[in-house]
């Protein structure tokens, strides 16, 4: 039974020093295109290693005291390349320049045909993952928007059409990742909030293209980047895309708070969604302490009912010291479990607050 207040991770975990080079992973900054230099582990060995590496992730998460569990998505080199490089329509040999949302030159993915799913992705990281735990799963793909915004367009000449098409790629992986046996499936759009004004255009109607008869959880993330590598965030003003997700069928929305110090009254304007909201700061390897990430929660709860509130670290935790994401992950857990209790005592106790 899923507890209320469940806790959950963005995604990604970090991965061993033994299977990574860190100081390659941190200049790409992630890698768009393929970065297979970054693996410490030669080929015919490399996926023995990532399942090592993976089992460390699920039992850490596991001891952690997390709800709803994901597989680190320690066989990838990013969160997007992996999936947006298998498929037709792209050039390998031949990428792109675009400028990311930070203004700084990156070698992206180059469209140069009609855009495919060749093949399944990540059904066997799904597979993988449901036969190591008896905890829900998760698992996440990128999204149609921002895989758009992460490539060259030589072919199409629209970018409408060509997020079309990643979210037709993306739905028919949603489709086997859920017979594989996902219980939630999360799909990854940070560049919402760095390109608005296409956002506005398209990005719904390709959202929901890409969540079309999912029948698993589905949520949509966004965020304003990896907390170690994005230290400049807005704070106190908002997310300038996020109601507009209201619109799409995603069932959960997961979003930053801590970092950012976002104002959490727009929680009351989300609707029906059930919000994901991030209670623990990822620009910093320290740990929190369980009563900030305790009055975190609470503030959320000024503007969610607990039923519609799950908890997690603001974003990824690619890029920490694994022993800094493991106590963020175990003090989260336990600031959850207070909080509950305590929300659980004041409702029988005739209150609503925690």
């Amino acid at each position: 039974m899923i507890p209320l207040i469940p806790t959950t991770v963005v995604g990604s975990y970090p991965q061993p020093d033994w299977l990574v080079d860190r100081d390659k992973l941190l200049q790409r900054l992630p890698p768009r295109i393929r970065a297979t230099d970054v693996w410490r582990i030669p080929e015919p060995w490399l996926e023995e290693a990532q399942d090592a590496a993976t089992l460390v992730a699920i039992r850490d998460m596991e001891r952690a005291g997390i709800d709803i569990i994901t597989d680190g998505e320690i066989r990838r080199e990013s969160y997007s390349n992996r999936f947006a490089t298998a498929l037709e329509g792209i050039d390998l040999d031949h990428p792109g320049e675009r400028l990311s949302r930070s203004g700084r030159p990156d070698i992206v993915p180059r469209v140069v045909g009609p855009i495919r799913r060749k093949h399944p992705v990540e059904v066997r990281d799904v597979e993988f993952l449901r036969a190591h735990t008896d905890r829900l799963i998760k698992i996440t793909v990128p999204g149609p928007f921002t895989m758009t915004q992460q490539a060259v367009d030589d072919f199409y000449g629209d970018e409408s059409r060509l997020a079309m098409d990643f979210a037709v790629a993306v739905n028919e992986e949603i489709q086997d990742l859920v017979r594989a046996g996902a219980d939630v499936v999360q799909i990854d759009e940070p560049y919402l909030q760095a390109r608005v004004e296409p956002a506005r255009q398209y990005a719904v109607e390709v959202i929901n293209r890409a969540l079309r008869d999912v029948q698993a959880t589905t949520a949509l993330h966004t965020c304003f980047g990896y907390g170690l590598v994005v230290k400049n965030k807005p704070t106190n003003v908002g997310y300038p895309f996020l109601e507009e997700l209201v619109e799409t069928s995603a069932d959960q929305i997961s979003i930053e708070a801590a970092q950012p110090d976002l104002d959490l009254s727009v929680l009351e304007r989300m609707r029906t969604k059930t919000m994901v909201v991030g209670v623990v700061d990822l620009g910093t390897a320290d740990i929190e302490s369980q009563e900030t990430v305790e009055r975190r929660i609470r503030q959320a709860l000024e503007h969610i009912e607990p039923e519609r509130l799950i908890i997690a670290p603001d974003c990824g935790m690619k890029y920490l010291p694994r022993r800094s994401a493991f106590e963020k992950l175990s003090t989260m857990a336990r600031a959850a479990s207070s909080v509950r209790v305590k929300l659980q005592h004041r409702v029988a106790m005739g209150g609503t607050r925690a």
